[in-house]
């Protein structure tokens, strides 16, 4: 029988005897900081290390602010991250994820938290992966204000970590997104994507094992860079691009194309009389898109419910309009084209692609 009260060791015992080394976690914070004070923007108060992170919304100008808020993580990506060890441009997937869901409802980016939870902190990956964090909060103009960084040994093991964040942005009242003008007519825009981005990972990975492909590999359809150097390739930020657009009343909806692609993200922002019509043959998909589709032997219809398949935002606008916004977005930096339209529903469906598999013929 074991006597509880017995003290059974031969020393005392210290959380870092547990795995979790506190003194590490202050110096990643102490080494942070001047990453984190470049995507200071209007607003902010403070710096990081306190129990919160402070933001004075009055300072920013709106006559009546509506908050709005998102929160996400990178999935299966992070794997491919830890394979390959290149851990500089995921922190960009986990910004985008939510600072792209808050713009599509019409609204700026003020400020993003982080947590990072890994068996182990490793101070110089977790610098890495702040790195790309502070990368996507100045790509969308917003602030890093805060996060948390958690040792949990039992739970995480070897290399394994896992990201998650949120990100709050702030629109006008009279400006939220969507419009309550959508009309039959209207044309949906398209805006590229820059990959895979951070859904869909999982049947990537599948198709790779299926395969015996690793990550490492170089194929000969893509023989710069490894495999698993072109799968993290980071998701696209919209942010300013859309701003721009909505900010000179341009925009009557956007949709995020993330998990469930077109076929379940574009119906989100479209009145139950409208379908949207997709001109399959308009849409280019990235080559890693067929690359994948080929080798995995996966049918157009469930490409198009997992994966972007190259249209990374759609913008629904009024056809009068259309050229002038294309132009706009061109000169943002996004490749834009028209890849549809609205229609009066003729059945049950939210959504119609024509000529799907023409996409894949290019």
């Amino acid at each position: 029988m074991v006597n509880k009260n017995e003290n059974n060791t031969s020393k005392n015992l210290t959380y870092a005897d547990a795995g979790v080394d506190i003194e590490a976690g202050n110096k990643f914070v102490t080494d942070i900081i001047p990453m984190v004070k470049e995507t200071n923007r209007l607003g902010v108060m403070g710096s990081i290390g306190g129990f919160g992170g402070l933001f004075n919304l009055s300072e920013c100008g709106y006559n009546e602010p509506i908050l709005v808020s998102a929160t996400d993580g990178v999935g299966t990506k992070l794997l491919i991250a830890e394979e390959i060890n290149k851990h500089d441009t995921i922190g960009i997937d986990l910004v985008a994820m939510s600072v792209n869901d808050i713009v599509v409802q019409g609204a700026e980016p003020l400020f993003f938290l982080d947590y990072f939870a890994t068996g182990k902190l490793k101070i110089e990956l977790a610098k890495e992966i702040i790195k790309g964090i502070t990368q996507g909060v100045k790509l969308a103009n917003c602030a890093l204000l805060g996060g948390e960084t958690a040792e949990l040994p039992d739970i995480y093991y070897n290399n394994n970590y896992d990201l998650a964040g949120f990100a709050v942005g702030v629109v006008e009242k009279n400006d939220i997104l969507p419009k309550n003008n959508i009309k039959a007519g209207d044309y949906i825009i398209g805006l590229k994507s820059s990959g895979v981005h951070s859904n869909g990972f999982s049947l990537v990975r599948k198709v790779l094992t299926n395969n015996d492909i690793k990550m490492k590999d170089k194929i000969s359809d893509f023989p710069d860079k490894s495999i698993g150097h072109h799968l993290l390739t980071p998701t696209k930020i919209y942010v300013k691009s859309i701003l721009n657009e909505h900010k000179l009343g341009h925009i009557k909806a956007c949709a995020h194309i993330t998990g469930g692609g077109l076929i379940d993200n574009l119906p989100r922002v479209i009145p139950n009389n409208l379908e949207a019509v997709i001109y399959g043959n308009k849409i280019k998909p990235n080559s890693i898109f067929t690359w994948i589709k080929n080798i995995g032997n996966i049918k157009s219809n469930e490409m198009l419910k997992t994966f972007n398949c190259g249209i990374g935002m759609c913008i629904i606008v009024d056809p009068s309009k259309a050229d002038q916004i294309l132009d706009n977005f061109i000169k943002h930096g996004e490749e834009a084209s028209i890849i549809g339209k609205l229609e009066e529903k003729s059945n049950n469906k939210n959504i119609l692609i024509l000529d799907e598999d023409q996409m894949w013929d290019k």
